[in-house]
Parts: structure tokens; sequence; C-alpha cells
């Protein structure tokens, strides 16, 4: 069957959830225009996951105007599921919304779910906002594992070089995927503080860090 606007509206205002999640799947196959659109509806549908599958296309289909685009997803940042709010802040990065960062910093501060304060760190990196330096410090002292590690890649995307000392103590870290992030955004960062710290790193017991460590000297 060939896929329409009209064919796509008319499974969104069905009352059966697999149809409304197969709109939102062939919004893919709709001009980029008309699908934001119709992504317009799908983030209000009472389904989560349906509200989940249409933000997650913001990234892609929101420069179609983005001023609006930001209102839709500081709205869905208070969207009362967190999958959905993780999503809002995936694509206020995708889309460098940095407008958003106080959004952003206010709702990482309030939430209690780690999904949300985890794609929140990921945007600062994105965003390459300044004023998320203190925050990705804050993350680093994050109880949760998967946030700590996912600040030490924003910090390389921000490239602020004062990053450096505070990531110095990670090269000990015991977990080798925390290290091997480390080098990551030590080659990012740059500086002669980094690239001793890269030195150390080269000698590392996991081939896979000291490999990558040993490219970014070179």
């Amino acid at each position: 069957m060939t896929i329409t606007p009209e064919s796509v509206k008319e499974l969104l205002a069905s009352e059966d959830l697999g149809d409304r999640l197969r709109a939102v799947n062939q919004f893919r196959d709709l001009e980029p225009q008309v699908a934001f659109e119709l992504l317009q509806t799908a983030i209000k549908d009472p389904s989560t996951r349906v509200r989940y599958s249409a933000t997650s296309q913001m990234d892609t289909l929101g420069d179609q105007d983005l001023q609006l685009s930001l209102s839709l997803l500081r709205n869905l940042l208070k969207d009362k599921e967190p999958d959905v709010q993780a999503a809002a802040a995936d694509c206020l990065g995708a889309l460098k919304l940095v407008e958003a960062f106080d959004d952003l910093q206010q709702l990482y501060h309030s939430t209690p779910e780690w999904i949300v304060q985890l794609s929140i760190i990921a945007t600062l990196g994105a965003l390459g906002e300044p004023r998320g330096f203190e925050l990705l410090q804050e993350a680093l002292t994050s109880d949760n594992g998967l946030v700590q590690i996912t600040a030490i890649s924003a910090f390389g995307e921000l490239g602020n070089p004062a990053a450096v000392p505070l990531l110095e103590t990670y090269a000990n870290n015991p977990d080798w995927q925390v290290r091997h992030r480390l080098v990551l955004a030590l080659d990012q960062l740059g500086g002669e503080k980094a690239k001793s710290i890269l030195q150390v790193l080269a000698n590392d017991d996991v081939d896979a860090i000291a490999s990558e460590a040993k490219r970014a000297l070179s």
C-alpha cells in the first residue's frame, strides 16, 4: 500500500496503538516538512511509546523549524515519562539548541531518573555550550557509573582543556571502559598535561587502551 500523508494521518487518529506506532514509523517515508507537521500530533499521544517514538525523530525532523522545535522539546522535557524526557534532551543536543541549556540544567537537578540525567550529560557535549562545564564537573561525582563515563566523553566534546586535571584520576580507574573513554577525551582536549596522562595510558594492560593512547600521541 502506498504511504501518503493522508494514510499516515488516518493511522495516527486510530484507536489502535499498533496503528499509531506504525504511523510514526512511516514518517520516514514522507517529505520532512509533512512528517514534521504530523509529528506535532504524535508527541501529544496518550501512549508513552508513541510519544517516545515521535520525539526520537525530532533530531532529524526538527530542523524544519528550529524555533518551534525548541518550544516543543522544552515541553517534552516536562513529560511525565522519563524515556520521553531523555529523548527530548538527546534531540536538543542533536539540533544544537543551546537556548535550552537552563532547562536541561534545571531538569538534571530535579529528576530522580538516571536515564534522564545520562541523556542531559551526553547532550551537553553535543551542544558545545561553555556553561555546561560546571554541570559536567558535578556529573563526575554521580553515584551512577554510566553518568560518570558519559561526562568524561562530554568533556572531550566540549573541548575545554581545564577539564584535564579533573579527569586525571580516572587513568587509574579499575574499569577499562572508563580508561578507554578517558583516552578518547584526552585526545580531543589536547595539551601537555593530557599528553602526560596519555603516556601513562600507553602502557595500559588492556591492548585497546594502550593502542588508542599511542595513536593519540603519534
